[in-house]
C-alpha cells in the first residue's frame, strides 16, 4: 500500500480504488486477503468508519466477500468485474467526450481511426 492518500476525491473512495489498483495490476490475486478496517486506517490515519465504507463498496460490486472472523477476501472473478468498471469508467471519461468533440469539430470516425493510430506509431 502507498501511503499517499489525495483530496481530489472521497477517501472511502480512494480506499476502494486502490484495493481495485492492486486486483489489476495483480498485486492482490483472487482469494488472497485485503486488509482489514483498521489496517487501513492506522497505515492512512483514517477513520476506521471511513476504511469500511470503501470496503463495502467493493463488497456491494462482488469483488471482496467477508470470510466471519478472518477478514475480507478477494472474490473469484474479482478481476473481471473491476476491469468492466474501469472499462465503463473509461468510456464515460474519455471515449464519449472525445467522439463529441470530434463530431463539433468536423472529425469522422475514420479520422479519429487514424489519429489514434498516428498517435500510436510516436
Amino acid at each position: 500500500m502507498d501511503r499517499e492518500l489525495t483530496v481530489d476525491k472521497p477517501i472511502f473512495q480512494q480506499i476502494a480504488e486502490k484495493i481495485e489498483a492492486g486486483i489489476l495490476d495483480r498485486s492482490i490475486s483472487e482469494g488472497d486477503r485485503v486488509p482489514s478496517t483498521n489496517e487501513f486506517a492506522k497505515h492512512y490515519q483514517i477513520n476506521p468508519a471511513t476504511a469500511a465504507k470503501g470496503i463495502n463498496l467493493l463488497v456491494e460490486e462482488g469483488v471482496i466477500f467477508k470470510k466471519r472472523g478472518i477478514g475480507m477476501f478477494v472474490a473469484e472473478g474479482a478481476r473481471a468485474i473491476v476491469l468492466e468498471k474501469r472499462n465503463r469508467e473509461f468510456r464515460k471519461a474519455y471515449i464519449v467526450p472525445l467522439k463529441k468533440e470530434a463530431e463539433k469539430i468536423g472529425i469522422t470516425e475514420e479520422e479519429l481511426h487514424r489519429l489514434l493510430k498516428e498517435e500510436d506509431a510516436e
